[in-house]
Parts: C-alpha cells; structure tokens; sequence
C-alpha cells in the first residue's frame, strides 16, 4: 500500500510540470463503418461508412497525453498550409494548449494517417506526408523557439517518427541548450535514426526497435538483457526502456540494475498510440523529481489503460488515479 500511495503521490505533481516537447505532429484520421460483403470489382471487403472522427497524432498525440493528465506543456512542430493543419491546431488548442512553436511550411503538406476501421479492426492505412529533411531556415526558427522556452520548462520530450523535423543540426542544438540548462531528455527514436541520440537521459524502444537498432534477436531474457546494456553503452544515456508488449517493460539503468516490470494489459484493443502515452509519463515524472523505477511502473499502468480503448488515445489523471486505487484495494485483500 505504501508503495501506491507513493506512486499517487507522483501523478497528483503532475501539475506542477511543464514539458517541452518537439517532434513529428500529425493528424489521424479514423474512418469508421461496417463490413458485409465483398466488392464484386476486386477481392477486398466494401465498407459502408458510419462516422468519421480527427485526432492529435505522432507527437501531437504525445503534446495531448500531457495535456490530459495534468501537466502544461510547450509544444514545437511542423505543418502544412492545408486544411489539415488547421484542423489539427483546431483540435489542440479546444484541448487549451499553446500551439506558438508550430512552424507552418507552404511546400510541406501536413502529416495525416487515415485508418479505415470496421469494428475493433483496422483494414488499412492510408499516409499522406513527406519525410524529407526540413531545412536550416525552419531548424534555426525551432531552435530560437526552444531557447526562449527552456528555462521555463523541467523536461524535453524529442518524439521522432522520421517524418523529417528532428534532423541532426535541431538535435545537434537541443542538446546543447538541455546541457546548458540542465533539463533532461527523454525520446522515442526511430530505428533509423538510433544513434543519433547519443547523451540523452532516457531512451524508449518497444522490442523490436531495440532488436533491430543494436542487430541483437529477442530469443530470451539474456538476449534483451545484451540489448538493454548495448543501448546504454553506445547511446551513453542513463535509462533504457524497452516495452515488450503483453510482456510489460524492462527498465535498464547506468548504474547496472535491471528492473522488469510485468504488464498490467487487461484486453488489448488497439496499440495506435500506446508509446505516446509512456513517453509522455515518463517526462512528466522525470519533470517532478521521481525515481525512474517508478516512472516506469506508472507509464506501464497508463499504457494498460490506453491500450484497452480504440485508436489514437490518451489517458486521465482521474483514470489513472482510479486504477492506482483498483491496485491499492487489491493489496489489502492479499494482505488478509
């Protein structure tokens, strides 16, 4: 009981964190209908459509993750001149957050992930983006943004999705300033751009990106232990996490200790997001003083109440005290 009751103690700081987050923003577009025959013109389901709805996604999903369980958040991303950019400054700014730091560029088209959904099933994917590089003149304009920004906020987020905005020069600068003021960095790379994150405090990799970026396959415990340890070693940061699923989350320290934290997935519905909300926790935690330990214990517990709800989604404050008290009563019943 004693420690939920620290870990409650944690989520009700939230308030009082301020994150930075830069990083790929996008919208998701979910296309919801029903399927009951097959299309006579090709051998693919026709699907009778029921509703359509718009969400933060990528980083933006990440920006609104903070935003629901309590903390204020500074957001810097990129977006094109269209009607889907508007419409996903529209949607975060209803959700009260200060969208200042987005750059609009007028040869870019904003990010937009379409999911063509019929019940708890995704059919397909359809992505409109380019990934090129941005170049320095937008770089520069994130930078000086980051810079009047940084002494404000207590954690940096750097959320890659290798849609171009993170490029070496805006990470080669961020670095610099985190050192400078002495914030720490959390990310979520993309294999691809793996090594790149050197000197970071907190790298977050599901198990495949971790097998993939170090060449090591996930055979058994001593394997994702080799991977853990590798990624500490080359990236030269202080916390590794790899998220394994059903199978919960390893947390890997510079110090040498290897905490395994086991899942607490009840029904998994959709993982559209789930890495968002963990990486989102995980800031907000290191923000507000909190060991890693339990930074990793209360983003496994919020990515088991995200992954239970259907497509891009965040979780509350208020859910995620609900559940920390679901655990507290539990406790006590074992104890009797």
């Amino acid at each position: 009981m004693e420690h939920i009751d620290k870990l409650k103690r944690i989520v009700v700081r939230f308030d009082s964190a301020s994150i930075l987050m830069i990083g790929d923003v996008m919208l998701d577009r979910f296309i919801i209908g029903t399927v009951s025959r097959i299309s006579p013109e090709a051998p693919v389901p026709v699907v009778d459509f029921t509703s359509e709805t718009l969400k933060p996604g990528g980083a933006a999903n990440a920006i609104n993750n903070i935003k629901t369980l309590g903390g204020d958040v500074i957001a810097a991303g990129v977006i094109g001149d269209d009607v889907n950019g508007r419409k996903l400054i529209d949607l975060l700014e209803q959700a009260g957050i200060n969208t200042e730091g987005f750059i609009v560029i007028h040869d870019r088209p904003t990010t937009v992930k379409t999911r063509i959904m019929t019940g708890q099933q995704q059919i397909v994917r359809i992505d409109r983006e380019k990934r090129h590089s941005i170049d320095y003149k937008h770089t520069h304009q994130i930078l000086d943004f980051v810079n009047t920004k940084i002494d404000k906020i207590d954690a940096i987020i750097i959320s890659d999705y290798d849609k171009g905005i993170i490029t070496n020069k805006l990470l080669e600068g961020l670095m610099s300033l985190s050192k400078k003021y002495n914030k720490p960095v959390i990310v979520d790379p993309k294999v691809e751009h793996f090594m790149d994150y050197k000197g970071v405090t907190s790298v977050i990799s599901n198990l495949r990106g971790a097998s993939a970026a170090t060449r090591i396959s996930a055979i058994n415990e001593t394997s994702i232990r080799n991977m853990g340890q590798w990624i500490l070693t080359q990236l030269e940061c202080e916390y590794v996490l790899i998220t394994r699923g059903k199978n919960g989350i390893s947390l890997f320290e510079k110090k040498g200790d290897v905490i395994h934290i086991p899942t607490v997935v009840r029904e998994v519905y959709d993982v559209t997001g789930v890495r968002d909300t963990i990486t989102s926790v995980v800031a907000l935690n290191l923000a507000v003083g909190a060991e890693m330990v339990d930074a990793a214990t209360i983003a496994n517990i919020a990515a088991g109440i995200v992954i239970e709800k259907i497509g891009t989604a965040t979780v509350t404050k208020d859910e995620l005290m609900h559940q920390l008290d679901l655990y507290k009563n539990c406790e006590k019943k074992w104890k009797k």
